[in-house]
């Protein structure tokens, strides 16, 4: 039971404390690759591969050697996975950062909600009015639901903290250097691949909770089935489309990220996002978080017994 109570005190902290405010592990994970990539850095596939496979399996191996050195003695076992998935979790800091946003549009200061974007996604905020920004927050709160709390509980929950860290140093250096640019479309190839394989289970459980704990599973499966291919990621797709259909909203549209456009689709049914749906958003990402800390434990108890 040591993993399964580990994870849900974690969840727990996350939800009262948010990510630590001093010496944040995972920031100190990024500086440490940000270091390796100017030292490794070259335009080719061979060295971001070697990259990411020198961070993220030596952060998954360090995740290996502290449950194995503490199987053995529960409470001190407990007490390390829950301080792990402290670490790795990002919903509460998520959901922050969703009410700051609203609270920017409820009270139209649209030059500050564009820059306050920042915090929650790359897009180019220049030229977005409050329904877009709307959009725009709320298709970030939908995907870093699974990136930032159902991926990492999920990992946690089959492998214990090697899973938590391996997946937080993958979903990091994605998010470093898996852009389409021209400096990362090769060195950062095999970080967004790798990302891409971590969040495929992840990504679906999220798009079926969000249904189940809104009580629109069948709209949130039709979207998700029928709108999500039109999504280019693999991940982001099935997640956006199951919040659009569970909120019963439009969402996707062309994205600006400064040197290029994407053009997500168009995910759901409804009217598109107001200022209003925002705290909705919200809202549902923290049940989808709380079912999901459930699903973990369950999944950790029917390892450790199978193990």
């Amino acid at each position: 039971m040591s993993r399964a109570i580990g994870l849900l005190l974690g969840y727990a902290a996350d939800r009262v404390l948010g990510d630590p405010r001093r010496l944040h592990p995972v920031a100190g994970f990024g500086q440490t690759a940000a270091r390796l990539e100017r030292a490794v850095y070259a335009d080719s596939k061979r060295a971001g591969t070697a990259y990411t496979a020198i961070l993220v399996g030596t952060t998954a191996g360090l995740g290996l050697a502290a449950e194995r050195l503490t199987r053995r003695h529960p409470i001190l076992h407990t007490a390390l996975t829950a301080a792990a998935t402290w670490t790795v979790l990002g919903a509460r800091s998520l959901e922050r950062e969703a009410e700051a946003m609203a609270e920017l549009l409820e009270e139209k200061d649209i030059p500050a909600a564009r820059d306050r974007l920042s915090h929650l996604c790359a897009r180019d905020a220049t030229e977005l009015e409050a329904d877009e920004l709307a959009r725009a927050t709320v298709e970030s709160i939908a995907e870093n639901t699974s990136d930032a709390c159902v991926a990492p509980l999920l990992w946690g929950g089959v492998f214990g903290i090697p899973g938590l860290f391996g997946y937080r140093a993958a979903n990091t250096l994605d998010a470093m250097v898996g852009y389409r640019s021209p400096k990362y479309e090769n060195f950062g190839w095999a970080s967004a691949r790798l990302d891409d394989v971590v969040n495929l289970v992840p990504a679906r459980l999220c798009a079926l909770l969000t249904g189940l704990t809104a009580g629109r599973t069948r709209e949130a499966t039709a979207a998700w089935r029928r709108d999500a291919p039109k999504h280019p990621s693999p991940n982001a797709g099935p997640v956006e489309a199951a919040f659009a259909g569970a909120l019963g909203l439009t969402l996707g549209g062309t994205n600006s990220y400064g040197s290029y456009q994407e053009d997500r689709g168009t995910l759901g049914d409804g009217p598109a996002p107001t200022v209003a749906d925002v705290r909705r958003t919200a809202h549902l990402a923290r049940r989808v978080g709380m079912a999901a800390a459930g699903v973990a434990a369950l999944i950790a108890v029917k390892g450790e017994r199978w193990g």
